[in-house]
């Protein structure tokens, strides 16, 4: 799933306070540790020292020896409780042990040739720390719910102008504007990106208007010299019969050479097109019928039967100018390898079939021949190699699938099968159902 700009900010935001607010917690919760102790210690110091100046005025005063530690053992407070026998072998300092579950004091020290062990308990002291400071922590973690709202909310305030600038190249998109004001943008690089918009938007629109000349001009200068060569060829018709046989052939080849680039013609302005046409439901069936009338002395001259297995009532979401280009390429391309065969148009399930019963294509031409330009070796007939480039950009335009496959080699089948689905995922299922078949 792709993140909005404004959350990932927010996101990011959010880590860093929670960074900040964890460092800053520990670091709070290390602080007082060391000056907790540090405050222990020095409290401990002054007593010891307190102490011994006492013993050394009153010698009566000195604690009894304990025999288990063959030294003076003391506590602060007036209570008691056990020791641990290995507190022997501490060295002289204020040390941290272990009693009975709580944290105790011991200080060692000398005086004289004996050793004093003083121990001190501040556990109850500790435990209201503790509980401070795990209130802190509680507070801080508290903290955290708010700054998810102040990330969000600073989030927005950063992105704003993006979302903005966002919506202004929408506007320049829809043609509900002309160009983006950069004084509009606070930020030197929104206004920068702007700028940057605003001159790729004159370059494109400079370029689309070159397109829209360049079409109109393709769609008068081509079209008036064709149709007047596939003219003189129909003129020409009524005194074909008096020609010989070579010079007959000559005249066919040159009205489908006109015919051929007639056609060339209208898939290249149907492409240029910036905007397909609308959608309306048409009747296939009567679109394979078009398409075939159109090339109906192809089909008589090369034998070719054509079948039309689509019932009369089925009508499909696809513009008919389109479609009907689609399906004249497609014919193109069977008629250059059928001779004495049939063209089969057969619709099932959401999906038209048409196959051939040519030559084929090579296995290994398969994969390119919607490359523009590409033409298999040793491939019969004429053509521009674009044809079936041309169907698959109208194809993809329209949302329709597309998908060859072909018996080339096959001692048990011939010609070439095209799948053509009108609906996203029809020609790619059918396809799969078919080789398994």
């Amino acid at each position: 799933m792709r993140l909005s700009l404004r959350l990932k900010v927010a996101l990011a935001l959010f880590a860093a306070a929670i960074v900040l607010l964890a460092a800053q917690t520990l670091g709070v919760r290390t602080l007082a540790e060391s000056q907790e102790e540090r405050l222990i210690h020095a409290i401990i110091d002054d007593d010891m020292r307190s102490l011994l100046q006492g013993y050394r005025d009153e010698p009566a005063s000195l604690p009894p020896v304990d025999p288990a530690f063959g030294a003076r053992v003391s506590q602060e407070g007036g209570s008691w409780f056990p020791l641990p026998a290995d507190l022997t072998s501490l060295p002289l300092g204020i040390h941290e042990v272990m009693v009975g579950g709580r944290e105790v004091h011991v200080a060692v020290v000398r005086f004289g040739d004996e050793r004093i062990y003083r121990a001190y308990d501040y556990s109850v002291y500790e435990e209201h720390f503790k509980e401070g400071i795990d209130t802190l922590m509680i507070v801080t973690a508290l903290f955290m719910l708010p700054s998810v709202w102040m990330a969000y909310w600073l989030s927005g305030l950063l992105v704003r102008q993006v979302g903005g600038l966002a919506r202004q190249v929408r506007a320049l998109r829809s043609g509900a504007a002309s160009a983006i004001d950069p004084g509009a943008y606070d930020e030197r690089e929104v206004a920068e990106l702007a700028v940057a918009v605003n001159d790729y938007h004159r370059r494109m629109a400079a370029m689309v208007e070159r397109e829209k000349e360049f079409t109109a001009n393709v769609s008068h200068e081509l079209r008036t010299p064709l149709t007047r060569i596939r003219t003189s060829c129909e003129l020409l018709e009524p005194v074909a019969l008096s020609l010989d046989a070579k010079s007959r052939q000559r005249l066919l080849q040159i009205e489908q050479a006109a015919e051929d680039m007639h056609a060339l013609v209208d898939c290249l302005l149907a492409l240029a097109r910036e905007e397909s046409g609308t959608a309306v439901p048409a009747s296939l069936a009567a679109v394979v019928e078009a398409t075939l009338e159109r090339c109906a002395d192809r089909l008589d001259r090369q034998a070719v039967r054509p079948v039309i297995e689509v019932p009369a009532g089925v009508r499909v979401p696809a513009e008919a100018a389109a479609l009907g280009i689609v399906l004249s390429n497609l014919v193109d391309n069977a008629l250059r390898h059928t001779e004495d065969g049939e063209i089969r148009f057969l619709w099932r399930e959401g999906t038209l079939c048409i196959e051939d019963t040519g030559t084929g294509i090579a296995p290994e031409a398969l994969p390119h021949v919607f490359e523009r330009f590409y033409r298999a070796p040793g491939g019969r007939g004429g053509g521009f190699g674009i044809g079936l480039a041309i169907v698959k950009k109208i194809c993809d335009r329209h949302g329709w699938r597309i998908a060859v496959e072909s018996a080339n080699g096959s001692e048990t089948a011939r010609g070439t099968r095209v799948l053509l689905g009108l609906e996203a995922g029809e020609a790619h299922e059918l396809h799969e159902n078919l080789t398994n078949s």
